[in-house]
């Protein structure tokens, strides 16, 4: 519902009536509709770092295949848990002080891990310019995809990782382009 009519114009009644209970069940379990949005916006992110860290340890060293490994677990926490993060993209701003005071330790560690990656990259020369730009176009790029990649067309998450490194560095070979259809 957040994703669908936006934080302000998602009612607490809304979102019992899309689960089936009634509005009064959800306080059980939520002090207020505040505390359902940072519920959803730390679930997608500790996911997302917790899928970045796996593929990490799960690649070699060269930087060329952890800025692969970052690019690709974005890439399929974002397509694949595709609601909370867009809530959290575009709604972050929307999270009061107290929630966004506990949710800034994910968010901070899951850019760490990023930064990391990109300064390695910079580091060994497979990339070049500044490391704050570098890591915000990499990662509007990233996040951009929510909006316009389809799921069931030709292309992976994989696909789309191999392309952006691809872009980025001189040195990686860009996938096999089969479709212009995203």
């Amino acid at each position: 519902m957040f994703v669908q009519e936006g934080f302000d114009r998602t009612t607490v009644r809304m979102l019992a009536q899309e689960m089936g209970i009634k509005s009064g069940s959800l306080f059980h379990h939520f002090r207020d509709k505040q505390e359902i949005l940072a519920a959803v916006i730390e679930e997608g992110t500790q996911n997302a770092l917790t899928l970045a860290r796996q593929a990490l340890e799960e690649c070699d060293d060269s930087a060329e295949a952890r800025l692969h490994a970052m690019a690709r677990a974005h890439l399929q926490t974002l397509l694949t848990d595709r609601n909370a993060h867009v809530v959290a993209l575009y709604e972050w701003r929307r999270l009061d002080p107290e929630a966004r005071d506990h949710l800034i330790h994910l968010r901070d560690a899951y850019e760490e891990l990023w930064e990391r990656v990109i300064d390695e990259a910079l580091n060994d020369g497979l990339i070049h310019g500044d490391r704050f730009l570098v890591s915000r176009f990499v990662m509007g790029a990233l996040n951009w995809t929510v909006r316009w990649y389809d799921p069931d067309g030709p292309r992976k998450p994989e696909d789309l990782a191999h392309e952006l490194i691809a872009m980025i560095t001189p040195s990686a070979v860009p996938a096999r382009a089969e479709s212009t259809k995203v």
